[in-house]
């Protein structure tokens, strides 16, 4: 029986990737990211030469009481 209908592929939504500026900012403000994820965004900042208030930012977080 020939088919009357061309399917298509579904089309997906694929997510832009965010810049590390970006995923820095909502990885502060959120108080639920894991330290290791903290660490790994200090490991990339470092590696790309990152700037310096975003260091501290990183560092301020990552120092900072559970409770704050």
């Amino acid at each position: 029986m020939p088919q009357t209908h061309q399917a298509q592929p579904a089309s997906r939504f694929i997510p832009v990737a965010k810049t590390l500026p970006e995923q820095i900012a909502e990885a502060v403000e959120s108080r639920s990211t894991p330290l290791s994820h903290l660490l790994r965004l200090m490991a990339a900042l470092q590696e790309e030469g990152g700037n310096e208030a975003l260091r501290l930012r990183l560092r301020a977080r990552i120092g900072a009481p559970l409770d704050a």
